[in-house]
Formats: C-alpha cells, sequence, structure tokens
C-alpha cells in the first residue's frame, strides 16, 4: 500500500496535494524575483466564540470597536453644532447690539434723523399692533368654526331638533355678509319652513349652501396643485422648489380657511396646519389603502419618463391630500348627503397639464 502523507490540521485533502513541493535555488539567482510578502491578519484571542466561525460572534467580536469609532464620529459632530450655534447666537447678539446702538443714537439727536427714526419707530409700532390684532382675530375665527362643526356634532348625535335648529342660525349668521352668498342664503330661508325631519335642515343647508363652498374649494386645491406640480417639474433647483412648496401649501390652508369662514393669519395658518398634519396621521391607514396607492403606481410611471414629472406628480398630489385634509378641518357641516371631495378625484387634473408642460419644456 502507498502510504498517505499526513495532513496538517484545517487543511483538505485536495489542497494539500495542490501545493507545490520543496525547491532548491540559490541566492545569487538572477532569475530569483523578491516579493513584499502581504500582512498577515491579527489573529484573534483563541476563545470559544472567535474560532467557531459563527457570524453572530465575529459581530459581537467588531461591535465594541464600532461603538467607539461612532462615538467618535458623534462626538465630532456635536463639537461642530455646538461652534456653528455659538457664532450664530454671537452674530445674533451683534446685530441687536448694533440696532440698539444706531436707534438710541438717533433718538439723543434732535435734528430730522431724530424725527425720522422716531417716526419710522412708531410706524413699525402701529404695524405690529395691527398685525397682532389680526392674529387674534383670524385665531378667534378659527376656534369659531371649531365650536360650530362641535355643535352640529352633537345636535346630529342627539337627533335634537331645537339644537339642530341654533346651530343652523349660527351658520346662517356666519355666512350673511357674503355678497357672493346671497341667494343662496335666501333659497335657504325660503325653504327652511317646509322642513320637519331631524338634521333635515342641516342637509338643506349642505346641499344649497356649501355645495358653492365645496366647489369654491375645489377649484383653489387643483389650481394649487397644478402650480406645485408645474413648478417642481420645471424647477432648476430643488431647495426653491421646495421653498415654493412649502409657501404654496400654507397660502392654501388660508384661502380653505377663508372660503369656509375662518379667514386666519400667519399664526393661524400655522395652527391649522399643525391640526391637518395631526388628521392626516390620525388617517394615514386609510389614505394609504385608499387614495395613494394611484399616486404611487402614476408616480412611478412618470419617474420612468423623466425624474422631475415624478418628483412634480408626487408634490402636486401631496398638496392635494393637504387641501383635503383641510377640508375636513374648516367645514363646519360634516358631509351628509354630498359625497367628501376625494385626492383621486384632483390627480386627474393635476398630472395630465403638469406631464404636458414638462414634455413641452
Amino acid at each position: 500500500m502507498t502510504p498517505v502523507p499526513p495532513k496538517s490540521p484545517g487543511i483538505s485533502a485536495d489542497a494539500a496535494a495542490s501545493r507545490p513541493g520543496p525547491r532548491v535555488f540559490k541566492a545569487d539567482d538572477p532569475a530569483l524575483v523578491v516579493t513584499e510578502a502581504e500582512p498577515e491578519p491579527l489573529q484573534r484571542p483563541s476563545s470559544g466564540a472567535g474560532e467557531s466561525g459563527d457570524p453572530a460572534a465575529e459581530l459581537a467580536t467588531r461591535q465594541p470597536l464600532r461603538e467607539r469609532a461612532g462615538a467618535v464620529f458623534e462626538t465630532g459632530f456635536r463639537w461642530g453644532s455646538l461652534l456653528v450655534s455659538a457664532l450664530a447666537g454671537a452674530a445674533v447678539l451683534a446685530a441687536g447690539l448694533w440696532f440698539t446702538r444706531f436707534v438710541s443714537v438717533g433718538l439723543e439727536r434732535d435734528d430730522w434723523i431724530g424725527q425720522a427714526i422716531r417716526g419710522l419707530l412708531v410706524v413699525a409700532g402701529v404695524a405690529a399692533a395691527v398685525l397682532v390684532v389680526r392674529e387674534l382675530l383670524g385665531w378667534r375665527r378659527l376656534a369659531r368654526l371649531g365650536r360650530l362643526r362641535r355643535g352640529v356634532d352633537a345636535a346630529l348625535a342627539g337627533k335634537d331638533q331645537k339644537a339642530e335648529r341654533r346651530v343652523a342660525d349660527r351658520l346662517l349668521a356666519l355666512y350673511r355678509g357674503r355678497p357672493e352668498l346671497a341667494w343662496s342664503l335666501a333659497r335657504v330661508k325660503t325653504h327652511r319652513a317646509d322642513v320637519h325631519d331631524a338634521a333635515g335642515l342641516l342637509t338643506l343647508i349642505e346641499r344649497d349652501l356649501m355645495a358653492g363652498l365645496d366647489t369654491s374649494a375645489r377649484r383653489q386645491i387643483t389650481t394649487s396643485a397644478k402650480r406645485v406640480a408645474t413648478v417642481t417639474a420645471l424647477s432648476p433647483l430643488a431647495s426653491l422648489a421646495l421653498i415654493f412648496v412649502v409657501f404654496e401649501n400654507i397660502r392654501l390652508l388660508r384661502r380653505l380657511a377663508t372660503i369656509y369662514g375662518g379667514r386666519p393669519g400667519l399664526m393661524g395658518a400655522l395652527r391649522l396646519a399643525r391640526s391637518v398634519v395631526g388628521h392626516l396621521i390620525a388617517a394615514g391607514g386609510l389614505a394609504l389603502t385608499d387614495d395613494l396607492i394611484g399616486q404611487f403606481i402614476g408616480q412611478d410611471v412618470l419617474r420612468r419618463l423623466s425624474k422631475r414629472l415624478g418628483e412634480g406628480a408626487f408634490n402636486g398630489a401631496l398638496t392635494a391630500r393637504i387641501g383635503v385634509a383641510c377640508i375636513a378641518e374648516v367645514r363646519p357641516l360634516p358631509f351628509l348627503e354630498a359625497e367628501p371631495l376625494r385626492v383621486r378625484d384632483i390627480l386627474g387634473e393635476v398630472i395630465r397639464p403638469s406631464v404636458l408642460k414638462g414634455f413641452k419644456g
């Protein structure tokens, strides 16, 4: 029998057979090429977890090193943020100090420069007071819409005709001073005496009065969504498109609240935006399963044609979603007989014109 050469531990028979045997060479042989050997990897301590070859064990072994590296990067980022914050705070304080010195020096003067500064300060104070009053009135109007909605919900839940008539009187008083609603208000007043059923008066108000407001709100949402989709698709800079999207959505919220009788200021619009975001979060599951599936499919198709068109379609659909959620927040009446406005009803009018304009651009 042929003797079998002993195998070294950890090397298979095929690998041992394929290895070349020892060779004899001279140190001064010109055909000899000397190369630097690659450094061998550091051997881990001979522990049970390190020699087992288990990926989980290897990950556990490397975890402290990763944590130390992450801590180093995180510490550097925090120091950078602290530096930027300190410099920004110093700049703000310097600007405030400069403005204070400028005003104080100007007020001490008795010539026309001092008088001009005093006049400008008076104008600034009056403008600030007017803005504060407008913000408070806008806040009050939004709160009135919320109280009306809660009263309507309570009257419908209790099926109380007296409470329903009181809430209906408040609704009619809310829209009484608007000339474009004069014909609708007269129609409700004419047919009001013929209603005797529970919730019939509120249904009449929805059919004759709120229908026109819903049409105006839908037109406003469609216009804003088209504008957002077009600007996003044609804007050369993503930052400019983002600024325009935020500005247009805030303006859309203010216009929708004005249509339904709110007319908020800037702070009221921001408060309304927070309520709309909360509404979107609360209805997120229904939104994804009902309206946004077709939106994502259409966005994928447009993205295959052009990245800009896909982004424009997505931003336009998002604006439409925000507008629909805003209607649910500021509409003083729930949808009784009328169908609620849905995003899918607006997407067809938003995406098609933006696609055509994007291809023309």
